[in-house]
């Protein structure tokens, strides 16, 4: 029976590729039996066959580089159990995070079709959840920069980028609204998810009744549709019972095509 195979043979038995049974060798994980001095081929032997076997396995088990180091220096089944809970562990805290994650893309999911299919232009009653917020008090006139403002949002409360796709709005004031002053809002804020954390104190928006359109376009076409809630508002013999809330579902952070912009306004009645 054969007892030593080069590099290559154990390359192809164990299908682990060569350069990384060399980087076995250079930090210690897996040495070669011996290595020719003349042409530094590495050779190993069967008694290593069963290591690399193992060291495949736990790998597979996604046990870290330097926790295999760990092990081979101490050999022992408690440092092995300790390893493999630790391991365990570290599995539960992806699976949480990976639901986690998709959550946040089942919410996507709904909330990008939900746009693209409710009719537009129509005006609803509805009964908004109470909804946490990142909220910052800020004057932002039509037209201005709108990334300032959402920067300075984001430095106060210390929250990642990410976190604002599709979440951003912008308010009017009911004073600014009874005044028909449609270009100037008062405030900017983010609906945070169940999973968002934050490091400032957010403020909650109550549960309440609003009147609710949907319109192609962004906040630049705003004003033409806030006139129709208020011409609705006073047939129906409804009061403004608060500022507002409009934002854009479908903006330029998701399409190229300003066609297809959906941009959402509520106004809190009683």
């Amino acid at each position: 029976m054969k007892e030593f195979f080069s590099i290559g043979e154990v390359s192809k038995l164990f299908n682990v590729n060569i350069p990384t049974l060399r980087y076995y060798d250079e930090i210690g994980l897996l040495k070669p039996e011996f290595t020719d001095e003349h042409n530094n081929y590495r050779y190993y032997s069967t008694q290593q066959f069963e290591r690399l076997s193992t060291i495949k396995y736990l790998r597979t088990l996604g046990l870290p580089i330097n926790k295999l180091l760990d092990f081979y220096d101490s050999l022992e089944v408690d440092t092995l159990i300790h390893l493999l809970k630790d391991q365990q562990t570290e599995i539960d805290r992806k699976k949480r995070e990976l639901a986690r994650i998709e959550r946040r893309i089942s919410r996507r999911i709904k909330q990008m079709e939900d746009a693209v299919n409710m009719p537009l232009e129509e005006i609803s009653k509805m009964k908004l959840p109470e909804l946490r917020v990142a909220y910052l008090q800020h004057e932002y006139i039509l037209g201005q920069d709108i990334e300032y403002p959402v920067t300075e949002l984001r430095t106060k409360f210390k929250v990642h980028k990410d976190l604002f796709l599709g979440k951003v709005g912008l308010s009017i004031s009911a004073t600014n609204i009874k005044s028909n002053q449609f270009d100037r809002y008062s405030s900017i804020f983010m609906v945070l998810e169940d999973e968002d954390e934050i490091t400032s104190p957010e403020i909650t928006f109550p549960s309440r009744e609003y009147l609710q359109i949907r319109f192609k376009g962004s906040h630049s076409e705003a004003a033409k549709y806030y006139e129709m809630l208020l011409t609705y508002m006073k047939k129906h013999h409804y009061e403004l019972a608060g500022d507002s809330i409009e934002i854009t579902l479908i903006d330029y952070g998701v399409t190229n095509n300003p066609d297809n912009y959906v941009t959402e306004i509520l106004l809190p009645i009683k």
